[in-house]
């Protein structure tokens, strides 16, 4: 493990691994409004113990009308903070950094029927019809302030940054698409502009020291289209690109026939080909030794390992002593997320090391 047990610097924060756990949205632990629960907080602290370099907390939503759902972690108003502050405080005691991803859902959220999109739009979430409604100018001021306000919450939280979610189908992502933007003011002719003005708006509220990332897809709606996004984000001073699908229904991935992984890690290669920041690689990274080899073979900076990090919390420790770390087993139903106890994987895991 050359790679993936080298430390790394991100606008002078230092991580003591390439290990990633990525933001995943824990269903059906919080409330409608958003507070943080003692689950969330012991979620966290779980996996900072476990030897996970860095921890990005799942989407947490900057306004209460732009969640997926109505059990989604908030960050909209100030209430919200001191149930953040148990979160960050768990982590950083084990040694871990810990950045939010800020969210808005935009035409693909879950709980308000008058939902916000660049343009007029209708697409299906989850076998369900949603319809979007062109923005106006007033509007978008207004929710580029919510993201600016969330950043600067979380600075008081004790985040050491936050990553915008500008990818999986959600608000900045559907700026991102010029097929679903189809606007023709500037937010159109400039489908970055959204994001770099919040980019902005963050900066001249926190600390020279804050890091602010950003989930961002690889096709939106091809490989060059996202090129281009990372080539202008990391010009207006953004500190990372965490790379996964855009808004998927409309993009075009792509890879060469022989790389042997998934699309979107191809797509964070040849993104990290022309940007200078780290950029990070996501989607079905199962085992150290996978990890390790995307690392060498791609040129990426950090591998996310998702649902490994859920099936067995002490991923990264395992991995670096050279012990079994287990899989996701990718069952229909995660059960996990109904009973961590009965996920397969764990199961199967524990079941070997006991025999």
């Amino acid at each position: 493990m050359e790679r993936l047990f080298e430390p790394l610097a991100i606008r002078g924060l230092e991580i003591k691994n390439r290990i990633c756990m990525p933001p995943m949205v824990c269903y059906g632990w919080v409330g409608d409004d958003g507070l943080a629960v003692e689950k969330n907080v012991e979620h966290y602290r779980a996996a900072a113990r476990g030897g996970t370099g860095l921890i990005i907390q799942e989407a947490t939503c900057v306004t209460k009308e732009g969640r997926i759902c109505r059990d989604q972690l908030g960050i909209w108003e100030e209430e919200q903070i001191p149930g953040l502050c148990r979160i960050t405080e768990a982590v950083h005691r084990e040694g871990c950094p810990i950045i939010v991803q800020i969210h808005h859902a935009g035409v693909v959220g879950g709980t308000t029927q008058h939902a916000y999109c660049p343009s007029d739009f209708r697409c299906v979430k989850n076998g369900e019809e949603k319809t979007g409604y062109e923005m106006s100018l007033e509007e978008i001021r207004q929710i580029q302030d919510a993201y600016i306000q969330a950043g600067r919450r979380a600075y008081e939280a004790g985040y050491d940054g936050v990553e915008l979610h500008g990818c999986h189908q959600y608000l900045m992502c559907q700026f991102f698409n010029r097929r679903v933007n189809r606007r023709s003011d500037e937010y159109g002719r400039e489908p970055e502009r959204f994001a770099l003005e919040i980019l902005r708006g963050i900066r001249a509220l926190t600390p020279k020291s804050f890091i602010i990332g950003i989930r961002l897809g690889a096709f939106e709606p091809a490989l060059a289209d996202g090129i281009a996004h990372a080539k202008a984000l990391e010009e207006a001073g953004i500190d990372f690109l965490d790379i996964s699908y855009g808004f998927q229904g409309m993009d075009e991935p792509e890879k060469p026939e022989d790389f042997p992984y998934r699309d979107v890690i191809y797509g964070a290669a040849e993104i990290k080909k022309q940007v200078h920041v780290p950029v990070f690689a996501v989607y079905g990274i199962q085992s150290p030794q996978m990890a390790e080899d995307i690392l060498m073979r791609t040129g990426v900076d950090m591998v996310d390992i998702g649902r490994g990090i859920l099936v067995n919390q002490n991923w990264a420790q395992d991995a670096q002593a050279g012990r079994d770390t287990g899989r996701c087993l990718d069952c229909k139903t995660c059960m996990w997320r109904v009973n961590p106890d009965k996920c397969a994987g764990r199961v199967l895991l524990n079941r070997r090391r006991a025999g």
